[in-house]
């Protein structure tokens, strides 16, 4: 049909219309919360570059992830800062390392009411800040890829032990989710999930998470292991490996700059597609809506809606709790 007849503002006339033809829905089960907790804090400290956004004490943490659950958030993804540090960053599968006891402590006020994901990485935990231990302590040092899996299946069992329904391992190591998938079978946790970063790309917009997970690299960068930006045929082939490792679900991150990967994979896989809007991207709104150059509210919402309609089931989103009682009052 030609004007007059067809004049497809019709579809747009009244907020009510729009609801109605909306072709991507954001609703509070589709976001994950990521929480920071910090060892032997007693009250939890600002994140200067992430408004709103805080190192917990374990007390503080469990406030916040009830206020996350009551406000329908789908699920909690922690990571740890320990007191201590060490070449294989052994706090990260301790006992008493703080995401497992934040796990235990979430478990018992939540019970099955929520889904807890744990992070799984060495960068918080190392004195190197990098993602595994060392080859040497000389200037050519990197991550030694296979004594890093050698960690991770170890971190992989305490965190599913401690009460982590889905374990996320986010260190791009050649292997990870095949040793983590078969390290969780061995120890009796064959129906815990693993939700692989699959394609983790070395960005530029995780500076204010360095912060708050206090993981910054002491030398170098991570670029000998995360994606390199220009490369989206690579992402497909890290997600195809890890599913065939055994993978029940694949991550994206970041996710607003990388739109075109996330819909390629949503597009070639017929599992769970996660995104990580990274905290640069929540730092850049929030600087902006701070000197009122954009409207905060409505750029966080169209940003969410953009990465789900690029094809995203989840959306790991520091802004999750705010967003999903937003949605709850629309």
């Amino acid at each position: 049909m030609a004007f007059p007849v067809d004049r497809p503002r019709r579809l747009r006339r009244t907020p009510a219309v729009r609801r109605l033809v909306a072709e991507t829905r954001l609703h509070p089960a589709d976001l994950v919360l990521p929480l920071f907790v910090k060892e032997d804090l007693a009250e939890p400290v600002p994140v200067g570059s992430m408004p709103g956004v805080q190192q917990h004490s374990l007390d503080s943490l469990r406030r916040a992830a009830t206020d996350a659950v009551e406000a329908g958030v789908g699920g909690l993804l922690l990571f740890g800062v320990p007191a201590v540090k060490d070449a294989v960053g052994s706090g990260a599968d301790a006992d008493d390392g703080i995401v497992q006891q934040a796990l235990r402590a979430l478990r018992s006020d939540l019970g099955d009411s929520t889904v807890l994901m744990a992070d799984l990485c060495l960068c918080e935990y190392t004195e190197s800040g990098h993602c595994g231990p060392l080859t040497s302590s000389g200037p050519d040092a990197t991550v030694d890829n296979d004594a890093a899996l050698v960690r991770y299946a170890a971190v992989a069992a305490a965190q599913a032990t401690a009460g982590a329904d889905v374990i996320a391992p986010s260190g791009m190591m050649d292997g990870q989710v095949g040793v983590i998938r078969q390290a969780l079978d061995a120890v009796g946790y064959a129906d815990r999930l693993v939700l692989a970063y699959a394609a983790k790309y070395a960005s530029a917009f995780y500076g204010p998470f360095r912060e708050a997970a206090e993981s910054a690299p002491s030398f170098g960068d991570r670029r000998a292991y995360q994606m390199d930006p220009p490369n989206a045929d690579e992402a497909l082939r890290e997600v195809r490996s890890d599913l065939e490792e055994g993978a029940d679900a694949v991550m994206v991150k970041p996710a607003g700059p990388y739109l075109d990967v996330v819909r390629r994979v949503a597009e070639a896989v017929d599992v769970p597609v996660a995104a990580y809007q990274v905290s640069g991207e929540m730092a850049m709104v929030e600087a902006a809506a701070a000197n009122g150059w954009i409207a905060r509210e409505p750029a966080i919402l169209e940003s969410l809606v953009g990465i789900r309609r690029a094809g995203a089931h989840t959306v790991v989103t520091y802004w999750a709790t705010e967003v999903a009682t937003l949605l709850r009052r629309s």
